[in-house]
């Protein structure tokens, strides 16, 4: 298991955040709730600025070179839950079987949920930008956004859409579903840039 709890030490000098409270629970939070989903019917898409769009099926994307981390996870609404351990297929795995334009600067994510977030294509292939879809040992449990969740372990967990459908590769930023309401958009934690 790859150990990404020191990344702090980029950001400041404490591991928890300004702002934030250590918690042993992993709330649940979402804008709707949990998404209703079909294993045999889901299927996770790559599209946009890239040489090749892409889909799997749920047991295909699995079958993707994985690998475990264990991460901290902090939320924009003032908790942080650390030594979370995540598996599932690094962002730069996507990159490369896409074959990412080179005017592509920035990806928008898209949640079975009608959820959206963006990050810039700089951001995303940070260590530790991680589809998940594993948990503690286990399979990611529905309403933390599994089958597929993004994790973010140097941003606001709202930058880690749950539920995740997809990634759509972009020329020009476009906003997401929080960020559209006056969230962030560089959600960093240790900055506490919680609200633009």
């Amino acid at each position: 298991m790859e150990d990404l709890t020191g990344l702090y030490r980029e950001f400041g000098d404490d591991r928890l955040p300004p702002g934030q409270r250590e918690t042993d629970r992993f709330p649940v939070l979402s804008k709707s709730g949990t998404p209703s989903w079909d294993s045999e019917t889901f299927e996770f898409e790559v599209w946009g600025a890239v040489e090749e769009s892409l889909s799997y099926s749920l047991s295909g994307f699995r079958d993707l070179p994985s690998v475990t981390q264990r991460q901290d996870f902090h939320c924009v609404t003032g908790w942080s839950k650390f030594d979370c351990a995540f598996t599932g297929v690094e962002f730069g795995e996507i990159l490369e079987r896409a074959g990412v334009q080179d005017d592509a600067d920035h990806v928008l994510f898209h949640a079975l949920d009608g959820y959206t977030t963006n990050l810039s294509l700089e951001e995303c292939t940070r260590e530790g930008v991680l589809f998940a879809y594993g948990f503690d040992g286990d399979d990611l449990p529905a309403d933390h956004g599994g089958p597929i969740r993004v994790v973010t372990p140097h941003k606001y967990a709202y930058k880690g859409a749950k539920w995740v459908s997809g990634v759509e590769f972009l020329t020009e930023k476009e906003l997401g579903y929080w960020e559209k309401r006056g969230y962030s958009d560089t959600a960093n934690p240790w900055n506490e840039e919680r609200y633009s």
